[in-house]
């Protein structure tokens, strides 16, 4: 099962030059870059641990893949990476773009679980299937 969340989900994975130019064109609108990482891609995990700080002053493309080249050292092959790039202009001073530049090799997908409730009431929970096993050996 492919994760797809953010922009470029149901595409096939970015190229590194494609990654440029989607971050060149971050940088050419002044927004912030930053690279993020998890193990754990559930829809409702927004919490993604950050690698680095946010790229406020970063002026191309360069330095945030040679960041990306870190991450990707440290987490690549068993987190998902991706970036984003926050807007601070007042009156939007929220994120404008974010896209998975990395994925595990596997993706084990998420599990669809039923609750019946009151009043013939039925629910549904998400369970991601990687989250069965313990952080760090979730993509070994």
């Amino acid at each position: 099962m492919r994760i797809t969340q953010g922009t470029f989900s149901f595409l096939p994975d970015l190229t590194d030059d494609q990654i440029i130019a989607q971050v060149q064109y971050c940088l050419d609108h002044g927004w912030a870059v930053n690279i993020e990482y998890t193990d754990d891609p559930h829809p409702r995990n927004t919490y993604w641990e950050m690698w680095g700080i946010p790229m406020f002053d970063v002026p191309d493309a360069a330095g945030v893949m040679l960041a990306l080249a870190d991450c990707r050292k440290a987490h690549g092959g068993t987190n998902y990476i991706r970036m984003s790039a926050f807007d601070n202009t007042y009156g939007w001073e929220s994120l404008r773009l974010s896209f998975i530049t990395d994925r595990p090799a596997s993706e084990p997908g998420f599990a669809l679980d039923r609750q019946e409730r009151g009043g013939r009431q039925i629910g549904y929970t998400t369970r991601a299937y990687s989250a069965m096993k313990p952080e760090g050996e979730r993509y070994s």
